[in-house]
C-alpha cells in the first residue's frame, strides 16, 4: 500500500516546519556573546587565599608522591594563573583594575604557593627554594617599609 501523495506532502511540510525554527535558532545564537565573558569580577583576597592554598596543597601532595618539585610547583603556579585569568579576567581587587598578564600571575602564584607550602609541609620544600623565598620576602618587607 505505500504512502499516498497527500501524506508525503504533509510529511514534507511537517519536517520543514520542524527544521526551519531549529535552523533559525542556531543561526541566531552563533553571534551572541557569552555572558560569562562579561561578568568577570576581580579576585578578592578570599579568592586569592583559596587559590594559593589549593596550589600549596597540590605542591605538598606532589612532593610526597615524589614528583619533581619544580614540575609540581610549575603546575600549581600555572593553575593559579589560569584560574585568575579564566574566572577573574586577570584582575585582582587589591591591585585595582589593572589586568595582569599570565607571566606576572604565574610568578606571583609561585611566590605565594611556596610561602603557604612552607606553613603546610615545610619538610617538602627544598632548602634552596626556602632560602630564596625568605630572601625575597625580606626584600619585599624592606621595600614596603620605605
Amino acid at each position: 500500500m505505500g504512502i499516498n501523495f497527500y501524506t508525503k506532502r504533509n510529511l514534507k511540510l511537517f519536517c520543514i516546519s520542524l527544521i526551519a525554527p531549529i535552523a533559525l535558532f542556531e543561526f541566531s545564537t552563533i553571534n551572541k556573546p557569552i555572558k560569562a565573558e562579561k561578568n568577570l569580577i576581580a579576585a578578592s583576597d578570599k579568592d586569592i587565599f583559596l587559590y594559593r592554598q589549593m596550589g600549596a596543597s597540590y605542591l605538598c601532595i606532589a612532593s610526597k608522591a615524589e614528583v619533581d618539585f619544580k614540575k609540581g610547583l610549575g603546575i600549581a603556579s600555572a593553575t593559579f594563573a589560569n584560574v585568575i585569568i579564566g574566572k577573574h579576567g586577570g584582575v585582582i581587587k587589591e591591585l585595582g583594575n589593572e589586568k595582569l598578564d599570565e607571566k606576572r600571575l604565574y610568578n606571583a602564584g609561585t611566590f605565594q604557593i611556596v610561602g603557604s607550602a612552607l606553613n603546610i609541609c615545610p619538610e617538602s620544600i627544598p632548602k634552596n627554594i626556602k632560602n630564596d623565598y625568605e630572601k625575597r620576602f625580606k626584600e619585599l618587607v624592606n621595600k614596603n617599609k620605605k
